[in-house]
């Protein structure tokens, strides 16, 4: 900044607007303040001083001479009227001047003292001028015209920062601003940093109004290209635009699905348009559509809340399997709760209680398959079963990735659609079936359709999108829960159904099978009577099992006989089966009580143990025969069985004084240990009290008590560890006619899983010491 001279102007406030030096402009004379400064300056080339006025001058803080600190000295080019007859004067900017104080009224005209100021010559090729002059540029590519045509012939930085002026979208306080500011240095920094603001927000807008032009002729394009396409298949005969899509858009509208899976269907519609029928793809393509579209997106089941009423479906339907009902009645208990209290209103239940996994593990025939159907009906569900045995191929769960030829979606998926809802009943059955080779672990993959935290983004490898299984009650069944992978059971909640006592099965036999297998034999009601001495006969006396599928078939074998007799002889109905019949019909019967018959001699003892099918009496045979010392165990035992013959050798040597086993009993003699039905594989710790007691009664010449059973883990120093399958083995004792069972005294605990007439009619003894178990299962010395 230079001063120039330093004199005194009249002085005309604007209150709307801002004159730059370099500016020229109309100004209408509309105040009698206004037609004083022009007549102050002398009219046509008079000079006079402009200054915006700060605040309106109407409003509460106008004062009179309130004005910028910096004016510009401009001078009057002509002078004339407006066509409404207002004077008017044109105006042009020369110059920056900074205002003084009053110095003389002429009239209603006020002079002011000024000083004028120069700009500092500046480059016109500094970076700060070409940054400027770009960005001015740049603005005025954006549509204003009229400061593009100012920015012809200025070179200036100090005059190119002023035509800012001109720029119709900066505010009057930046131009004010701008007047203010006398170094040409700061004007430029300002007028550039206004600028890099404006433009952004320019170019902003552009992209956003380009792209909305964009996609609507994007859309116009591809509606007129259909258009065409569909009359072009119309003039070849291949039928309509619905036909050549398979009408899938019509469906993608009508799908409730996420946005995810909308969006890969849309693709995949695309990708068939543009592929030819001819072409394989086009039928990979279709059938991935149908089944993503097939799916029951969005539909769900709405569950029955009546706990009273889904728990008088279950007891309908089965007897007994109180656990298992009252797991049931918990969770539809939690789920109304949670939807009378509003719990699940963002749409989270599944992740948040709404589904269920449970695993059923106990024999076969005790209905767990069955009780997979009885929940989904009490619940009102859909039901869905999933065969799991044998099954080898991960491939069967997680699906086929769609690069193979003949890929297809795994069975969840197929469950689903099977189903028609998101939220059915899947029973996975048999999951202990389950193998693995080289195509990978099934078990592997279901840890992630049974992981309650993850389930909710399943994805299958051919559908390749998102799937919701948090709201699916998982019901898996299994006979032996040691054979399903530790990872996978941890993900499940077990629940063990042991089997039925002999009492249940009479019931469920007169409740439940009589009237279905006689159905199944074509006899109306009435016409056959099976009284409940026959049904206890065939439950004791022609089956002898955990569950109650052979019990079943046997009464279907009377219910078949009766039939025939009723075609035979009309008029011998109604047809009554007593215990007779049965044996008629039946033939003899195929289990007898035996323990008594086969503890008749020392060294043999009853012992229970847990098989596939369930609880079971087994007996250990001990016999002793001159040669080298030594043991030999027959039976088909695996290696646990085969240790607990060996450490129950090495108990009764090492304490043969303290159970009353004479000196030199060992002596050139070879013990032999056999458990019978050599056909049958056998394994497992709970054989170690038998075997020891077994061995101290033949040793001792003293017998087995007939009505004993037992079962426990042995250590060397004599100690009685407990086992599992409580349950089981009392069961098995109790059909066997066993009165007596000893037990680990740990497992004490079990007995309150052992049904209550069963514990009524039987006496157990706990032992914690192989003496407490000698003591109470050997016959007197």
């Amino acid at each position: 900044m230079s001063p120039l001279t330093t004199s005194a102007l009249p002085l005309l406030p604007l209150d709307a607007g801002v004159v730059l030096p370099g500016m020229t402009i109309t100004l209408a004379l509309e105040t009698p303040e206004a037609r004083a400064a022009v007549d102050a300056a002398g009219g046509d080339g008079g000079r006079l001083l402009l200054a915006p006025r700060l605040g309106r001058s109407d409003g509460p803080d106008a004062a009179p001479g309130r004005v910028a600190r910096v004016g510009t000295v401009a001078t009057i080019e002509r002078s004339g009227a407006l066509p409404g007859g207002t004077p008017a004067v044109v105006v042009r900017g020369r110059g920056r001047a900074l205002i003084g104080a009053p110095t003389a009224a002429t009239g209603t005209a006020v002079w002011v003292a000024i000083e004028e100021v120069a700009d500092e010559p500046t480059p016109a090729d500094s970076e700060a001028a070409r940054e400027l002059r770009a960005l001015l540029e740049a603005i005025a590519d954006h549509g204003g015209a009229r400061f593009g045509e100012a920015l012809r012939g200025v070179s200036d930085p100090g005059a190119l920062a002023d035509l800012a002026g001109w720029w119709p979208d900066l505010a009057i306080e930046r131009k004010i601003e701008l007047l203010e500011a006398v170094e040409v240095a700061e004007r430029v920094a300002k007028v550039a940093g206004w600028a890099r603001e404006a433009l952004a927000e320019l170019q902003l807008r552009e992209r956003i109004r380009t792209d909305v032009a964009e996609g609507m002729e994007r859309t116009q394009r591809d509606y007129l290209l259909r258009q065409q396409l569909a009359a072009i298949r119309k003039e070849l005969g291949e039928g309509s635009s619905d036909d050549a899509d398979g009408g899938y858009r019509g469906r993608l509208e009508e799908l409730a699905a996420p946005g995810e899976v909308r969006a890969a269907v849309a693709k995949e519609i695309d990708r068939l348009e543009r592929t030819g029928d001819q072409s394989p793809e086009a039928g990979w393509i279709r059938t991935w559509l149908d089944t993503v579209l097939d799916l029951p997106w969005g539909h769900r089941s709405d569950d029955r809340l009546d706990v009273a009423a889904a728990r008088a479906v279950l007891d309908a339907d089965h007897t007994g399997l109180d656990e298992v009902k009252a797991r049931i009645a918990e969770h539809l208990a939690v789920r109304r709760l949670r939807a009378e209290r509003g719990l699940d209103a963002d749409g989270t239940s599944g992740r948040r209680g709404g589904g269920m996994i449970l695993a059923l593990v106990g024999p076969p025939g005790v209905g767990k398959t069955s009780l997979g159907e009885s929940v989904a009906r009490a619940m009102q569900r859909r039901f869905v079963r999933v065969a799991l045995g044998g099954v080898r191929d991960e491939a069967e769960i997680r699906g086929h990735r769609r690069t193979y030829v003949g890929a297809m979606a795994g069975r969840i998926v197929r469950a689903l659609k099977e189903a028609g809802t998101m939220n059915p009943v899947v029973l996975l059955d048999e999951v202990d079936k389950l193998g693995s080779d080289y195509r990978g672990d099934p078990a592997a993959a279901l840890l992630e359709v049974l992981d309650p935290a993850q389930n909710h983004t399943f994805r299958d490898h051919y559908l390749d999108v998102d799937l919701d299984l948090s709201d699916v009650l998982f019901i898996a069944t299994a006979n032996v829960a040691e054979q399903i992978p530790g990872p996978l059971l941890d993900r499940m909640e077990l629940v063990r159904i042991d089997g039925y006592t002999d009492e249940e099965k009479v019931t469920i036999a007169r409740d439940h099978l009589v009237g279905r297998q006689s159905a199944a034999a074509g006899l109306l009601d009435g016409e056959v009577a099976i009284d409940e001495g026959a049904l206890r006969l065939l439950v004791t006396g022609y089956t002898r099992e955990a569950g109650v599928r052979a019990l079943e078939r046997q009464i279907g074998r009377l219910m078949r006989k009766a039939a025939a007799a009723v075609v035979d002889d009309p008029a011998a109905v109604p047809v009554t089966v007593d215990e007779a019949q049965v044996g008629e019909w039946l033939g003899r019967r195929r289990f007898v009580p035996e323990v008594a018959e086969r503890t008749a001699v020392a060294g043999v003892a009853t012992g229970l143990a847990v098989t596939g099918v369930g609880g079971d009496v087994l007996f250990v045979e001990a016999s002793a025969s001159d040669g080298e010392p030594g043991l030999t165990v027959t039976g088909q035992l695996g290696e646990v069985m085969q240790e607990s013959a060996q450490i129950a050798l090495s108990y009764t040597r090492s304490h043969a004084h303290e159970v009353g086993i004479g000196s030199g009993a060992f002596d050139r003699r070879r013990i032999h240990l056999h458990v019978p039905a050599g056909a049958v594989p056998k394994d497992g710790p709970s054989a170690g009290v038998t075997m020891t007691t077994a061995l101290v009664s033949l040793l001792t010449g003293r017998g087995v008590r007939p009505e004993v059973g037992m079962t426990g883990e042995v250590t060397l120093q004599g100690r009685v560890l407990p086992i599992g399958g409580v349950k089981q083995k009392v069961l098995a004792a109790h059909q066997a006619g066993l009165t007596e069972v000893i037990l680990p005294a740990r497992n004490e605990p079990d007995l309150d899983d052992v049904p209550e007439a069963v514990r009524a009619a039987m006496t157990f003894h706990l032992a914690t010491d192989v003496t407490d178990v000698l003591r109470h299962a050997l016959t007197p010395a």
